[in-house]
């Protein structure tokens, strides 16, 4: 169960939150979205792998596991990674949008929500949100930094998708694990960056896709699938 609420110095004064990693906390989770100015980081240590939306275009995703509610890099409550996702890193907060008090500014300003429900909300334990006059503490300036990375990290994906699109660049692929019982585990609907396309690009594309940055983060993309493999020997572990 999920209740956003408009994160303030008043209702929340004694809010805190647990900066530890469990199931029970609500972080099984098998994938988490990222954004291309974040694969160097996430090539590191998870596979990247991209997921058509309904609306039609795709979303990067880092994988933990194979099939829902798997999460390989849960242990004695912390994450066995040095790098953490920041879609992972800002639970349980959200940006929110509300209208501007400015009669003259008719947009719309981007908020800090709290999902109040969340395990992580607690009152006892874990990292402060607000000092004792009201100030904001060092955790939640963090908090508000990874969200506004975020923020336009996502907006900035949706030029990077486009032109991935425009160059043919991303193919359906299957993932498969086997388990040394024989089992298999099968990953499917999600793409991955053709090679082949990629390798028949022209010069100049190649040359444009590197100004823009994307050159690098395409590779890190082909570069991560080797992390299914150690993705598999977790599971192994795990089992």
């Amino acid at each position: 169960m999920s209740k956003q609420e408009l994160l303030n110095n008043v209702d929340h004064k004694d809010l805190r939150i647990t900066t530890k990693y469990s199931a029970e906390l609500g972080d099984n989770l098998w994938h988490a979205p990222t954004f291309w100015r974040e694969f160097r980081s996430i090539q590191a240590h998870y596979p990247i792998l991209f997921q058509r939306e309904s609306s039609g275009g795709y979303i990067p995703l880092a994988f933990f596991g194979f099939e829902r509610g798997e999460n390989l890099f849960l242990r004695d409550d912390r994450w066995a990674a040095s790098y953490i996702p920041l879609s992972v890193r800002r639970m349980p907060f959200y940006i929110g949008f509300q209208a501007s008090n400015e009669a003259a500014n008719q947009e719309q300003q981007r908020v800090i929500t709290i999902d109040v429900e969340s395990p992580k909300v607690s009152k006892v334990e874990g990292e402060r949100l607000f000092l004792e006059y009201g100030g904001n503490s060092d955790y939640l300036e963090d908090i508000a930094n990874i969200l506004e990375t975020l923020h336009h990290g996502v907006q900035e994906n949706a030029a990077f998708i486009a032109e991935l699109e425009v160059c043919n660049l991303l193919e359906p692929v299957t993932i498969e694990v086997t388990l040394p019982s024989g089992a298999k585990r099968q990953m499917i609907g999600f793409h991955t960056i053709n090679e082949e396309a990629l390798n028949s690009l022209p010069k100049d594309k190649i040359v444009e896709l590197h100004q823009k940055g994307y050159l690098q983060a395409i590779y890190c993309v082909l570069f991560s699938q080797v992390k299914f493999n150690e993705l598999a020997e977790k599971k192994v572990t795990a089992n």
